[in-house]
């Protein structure tokens, strides 16, 4: 794929940081590396399996040659793969694997975001479900460091999620539509 195709996700994806995780204040901790341009929007394109294993061990590496001054995180964008989200979130536990396997355990961490996100005990439709939804299947790779750090200094993180899904459940169907539109 040409870097054309590469900037279009990585747009849209930028676009989806601003409006929605930033935007609804989902992660209070995305704001400062994303305006510092310490976020990192990386596109593969592969579909298979051992072909994103390769590039997520590259972007790991990449992390960790990296200071969190200069690079803080990055979404890894799956935009070909993984169309079932519960074939993408039996994958998490293959990626939890690799982590421990490379020595990467206590030192980098994934999130995970897909445009059918389903919290187990949740109905497909719930709205606490977008709170994880996003445009294309996304993993995040973290610095468990910096997780901690964050953690630390805010006053309530337990109550992030939850403030999170009263946002989304106060919201207007209309308003509900507008901000998601990209799964509509």
């Amino acid at each position: 794929m040409t870097s054309e195709h590469a900037a279009f996700y990585v747009e849209k994806v930028s676009e989806w940081l601003r409006n929605i995780v930033i935007g609804l204040n989902f992660c209070p901790f995305a704001r400062k590396p994303y305006e510092e341009k310490r976020v990192n929007i990386a596109v593969c394109f592969a579909e298979d399996n051992d072909s994103i294993l390769e590039a997520v061990l590259s972007e790991l590496i990449k992390l960790e040659n990296h200071s969190a001054d200069t690079l803080e995180t990055t979404l890894l964008v799956l935009p070909r793969a993984f169309n079932d989200f519960l074939i993408f979130n039996d994958f998490l536990h293959v990626l939890e694997d690799v982590l421990q396997m490379e020595g990467f355990e206590g030192v980098f961490q994934i999130a995970s975001f897909h445009p059918n996100y389903q919290f187990a005990g949740t109905k497909a439709d719930d709205r606490e479900n977008y709170t994880n939804r996003a445009p294309y299947p996304i993993l995040h790779l973290l610095r468990e460091e910096s997780v901690e750090k964050a953690l630390e200094l805010h006053p309530d993180p337990d109550a992030i999620p939850e403030k999170n899904i009263q946002c989304l459940t106060q919201m207007t169907e209309e308003e509900f539509k507008k901000i998601f539109t990209f799964l509509f």
